[in-house]
């Protein structure tokens, strides 16, 4: 199962790091050259937490911590 948010839907994105070469023009370079792109996941801080859904059940779901923070869950 993919770790994905039950409240907020925050799931992991995909990105890229971008890798620079050369002197800056401030000091007396020519600029920055782009020199390579690797892929790279942005993965979201979910932690499985057991949750009080509002029928009163408890059950194990993944949360982000943002969600926590911000009182979106009650915790059973």
């Amino acid at each position: 199962m993919s770790r994905i948010c039950a409240i907020t839907g925050k799931r992991p994105v995909k990105g890229r790091n971008i890798i620079h070469k050369g002197q800056s023009k401030k000091s007396g370079g020519i600029g920055l050259q782009l020199v390579k792109q690797t892929k790279r996941v942005f993965r979201p801080n979910v932690q499985r937490r057991r949750v009080k859904l509002p029928s009163g059940q408890v059950k194990r779901m993944w949360v982000s911590v943002k969600a926590m923070k911000a009182g979106l869950v009650q915790f059973g």
